[in-house]
């Protein structure tokens, strides 16, 4: 079971969300924990959004005071409504969330039924309930109830969707379809820290983003342009601004994602998984492409960067099991570019030029770095994506409303 934390400011947002999924019959409330119910036992918005009121205005400094939990079983598990209400007392009991009030949905509009659950992360006083251990505290708990309901374990669950997208397939045509699925899918539930490790990212299904700097009207910009890739790398028909695929693939929302990701990734222990794994393909001096192959049976791709002459200044390891993007560097000096050279190649010294070419690579990173660490300083208080962050589906929902609003004060002047 994999459970997936957002952290938003629009209880109205995430409740509509939930409703109009009722309403067309694509989900149920399961239960209320201190909800106002109606009189017949069922859940209107007004007193739902009462139910909520004391929390929320008892402190209006938390930026994202609203919860908006879903956890989702392997599709292959089979759970009766009065288990998955177990489950979610549990959950939230567990995570420190039981006393406060909170919605229980099941969603039935997809194949793989789940459950979603709105809350506050604000107390009856007023105070913030921390969250800062959330990401480990959830996974543990949800290994806990796998065990005591015999759930098929997250691991296998993330197993079964190694590698679930497709590479950009020119030939099939809408390309910018197939780029805008990929894009949004890997900043949604991949984890890196810098655009190189983005990119190296989505090289793997034929995309490329390059930055983009410019003025308009005085005024700076930075922006994002995609690219589909053919087979050999070279870019391939017209590039897409990231504003043709949605806010959630531009340029802020990619120094948004690097900053929640340096944060959630500060522990060492994210890349003890990947570590392990390379170090022992690296034993017994394989092949480049023996190497690649023990990587890929693990549900790990590896993205070496080569200059004209063959000699391999950057490396980037992508887990997709943990879901995280990273150049070798940051698991150790063993696990450099030029360690990796002198292994595949046999070759036990450094020769000036590709000295150059490294310090060139790692020049350029640090440029890039210096940026994303001002970002994260800025907004250090975001969270993994995976766990924490916007739900755009209730963003989109939300606006959707507003202009309906609008057009209804509009009809009646």
């Amino acid at each position: 079971m994999v459970a997936r934390i957002n952290a938003g400011s629009s209880l109205f947002g995430a409740l509509a969300y939930n409703q109009e999924k009722v309403e067309k019959d694509g989900a149920k409330v399961l239960f209320g924990n201190r909800i106002i119910q109606n009189t017949d036992g069922r859940y209107s918005m007004r007193n739902m959004m009462d139910s909520f009121k004391p929390y929320l205005d008892a402190n209006n400094k938390t930026e994202k005071p609203i919860l908006h939990i879903s956890l989702n079983p392997h599709l292959d598990d089979k759970l009766s409504e009065e288990q998955l209400c177990e489950i979610a007392k549990k959950y939230m009991d567990r995570m420190g969330y039981g006393d406060q009030p909170y919605l229980v949905y099941k969603h039935e509009d997809i194949d793989r039924h789940h459950i979603h659950i709105v809350s506050v992360n604000v107390d009856g006083t007023g105070k913030k309930i921390s969250n800062s251990n959330d990401f480990y505290k959830s996974k543990k708990i949800t290994r806990e109830l796998e065990k005591e309901y015999h759930l098929l374990p997250a691991e296998k669950q993330k197993d079964s969707q190694s590698l679930p997208l497709k590479p950009v397939d020119i030939k099939a045509g809408n390309v910018k379809q197939q780029v805008a699925g990929i894009v949004k899918s890997l900043m949604r539930d991949y984890r890196f820290q810098s655009i190189n490790e983005y990119r190296a990212l989505l090289n793997i299904y034929n995309v490329t983003v390059e930055e983009v700097k410019g003025e308009v009207r005085g005024k700076g910009y930075s922006g994002l342009v995609y690219s589909a890739l053919d087979k050999n790398g070279e870019k391939r028909g017209n590039p897409f601004k990231a504003s043709l695929i949605g806010r959630d693939a531009g340029y802020n929302a990619l120094q948004k994602k690097i900053a929640s990701s340096k944060k959630s990734m500060k522990e060492k222990a994210v890349y003890d998984r990947t570590k392990a794994i390379v170090s022992s393909c690296m034993k017994n001096n394989p092949s480049r492409k023996q190497f690649e192959k023990e990587l890929a049976k693990n549900g790990i791709s590896v993205l070496f960067r080569e200059n004209d002459d063959k000699r391999i200044y950057g490396v980037t390891f992508t887990d997709h099991r943990e879901k995280v993007v990273f150049n070798g560097s940051r698991l150790g000096k063993e696990f450099s570019a030029n360690v990796f050279h002198e292994l595949f190649n046999g070759n036990g010294r450094q020769d000036k030029h590709s000295i150059d070419n490294e310090k060139q690579f790692h020049t350029n990173n640090q440029d890039y770095q210096h940026g994303q660490d001002s970002a994260g300083e800025a907004i250090a208080g975001i969270f993994s994506m995976e766990q924490h962050g916007d739900n755009y589906e209730e963003i989109a929902f939300t606006n959707r409303m507003k202009r309906r609003k609008k057009k209804r004060r509009g009809y009646g002047l």
